[in-house]
């Protein structure tokens, strides 16, 4: 099998996370992508407050639960504490022995790699994948190989999205029905951050 590991916060999840992980699994052929919910997404503690694993993972499931070849993933959750993408590759090669690991990042997050712990064993477990956008492509750290897979431009961003909800502007075609639908059911993103 040929598995992307798309990992992040997906605080909420919203079109640009969907079109990105169709876009890479059409790109390079992968059986599945699992949008991996972060635990506690170390990069980002104390720099707001993150919604509370379980409605992030509510909110991912309703995203994919009708996107073939999209899977949500809780095992950072199960695993507890701060999520390390290391853990996880060597926790799906555990369970999928054969298969070859994809991490898909986005270019901001490719820019930083080398500030990933243990990006060293990141890059040995898995083939590295940027999603570049149109235009002149990101500046990629280090001797690693890279794979660039090319998306729609879609300026959403999860920190608009959740100034949004709290203003009680719409996020109609920002997020899926599904995804909208789990926002009002659990009362998210009321509150000032």
């Amino acid at each position: 099998m040929r598995i992307g590991l798309f990992g992040g916060t997906f605080d909420p999840p919203h079109v640009g996370h969907l079109v990105t992980a169709v876009n890479v699994r059409h790109a390079l052929q992968l059986d599945v992508v699992v949008l991996m919910v972060a635990n506690v997404p170390w990069q980002k503690v104390g720099s707001r407050p993150i919604t509370a694993a379980q409605h992030r993972l509510a909110m991912v499931e309703a995203a994919v639960a009708d996107v073939p070849g999209l899977e949500a993933g809780s095992d950072e959750i199960d695993l507890g504490g701060p999520s390390y993408t290391a853990d996880t590759l060597a926790l799906l090669a555990r369970r999928f022995p054969d298969s070859a690991l994809f991490t898909i990042m986005g270019d901001d997050a490719a820019a930083r790699f080398e500030t990933w712990d243990r990006y060293q064993e990141v890059a040995q477990r898995s083939t590295l994948v940027v999603v570049d956008r149109p235009g002149a492509p990101v500046e990629l750290p280090g001797d690693f190989r890279w794979l660039r897979v090319e998306v729609p431009r879609l300026e959403v961003s999860s920190t608009d999205l959740r100034a949004r909800c709290r203003d009680g502007r719409p996020l109609d075609y920002l997020v899926t029905e599904p995804v909208l639908g789990a926002i009002t059911e659990r009362h998210l993103y009321e509150e000032a951050e």
